[in-house]
């Protein structure tokens, strides 16, 4: 045997017994929260043709929207007072954004913006820099 398969074996067997023992919880708020940070990520990111943009949004805000209605139906979160369910409740329109978006009439961009207190021609006008 390699050097390297010694070592995988039992990483792999290890690995292998913690995921029969314990089974993994997926937690809906957390789900759509990753979910969410990827497409604000997306609209952030500088380094795309607006034409691949708009098409990974697009592909983004559906499986966001999924995620929302799963939370918004997950009877799970309802007893919960943990710190982040009372967060995710309290800011709607973030927590929420393809909702908030949709019933307001507003790109999800527009959105998140206009709750962060910016506006899209303040941040088309912004000077990069440093600090």
């Amino acid at each position: 045997m390699t050097s390297k398969l010694k070592i995988v074996l039992p990483l792999a067997a290890l690995l292998a017994a913690t995921s029969l023992a314990a089974p993994v919880q997926a937690d809906t708020l957390a789900n759509m929260e990753r979910e969410r940070a990827l497409l604000i990520e997306t609209m952030l990111d500088g380094g795309m043709t607006p034409a691949e943009r708009h098409v990974r949004l697009e592909s983004g805000q559906r499986r966001l929207l999924d995620l929302e209605r799963m939370v918004l139906r997950d009877d799970k979160l309802t007893g919960r007072n943990t710190p982040q369910v009372l967060r995710a409740f309290a800011n709607y329109d973030l927590t929420f954004l393809v909702h908030a978006s949709a019933e307001k009439n507003r790109t999800m961009a527009d959105t998140w913006l206009a709750q962060l207190g910016l506006s899209t021609q303040s941040v088309m006008s912004a000077k990069r820099g440093r600090r």
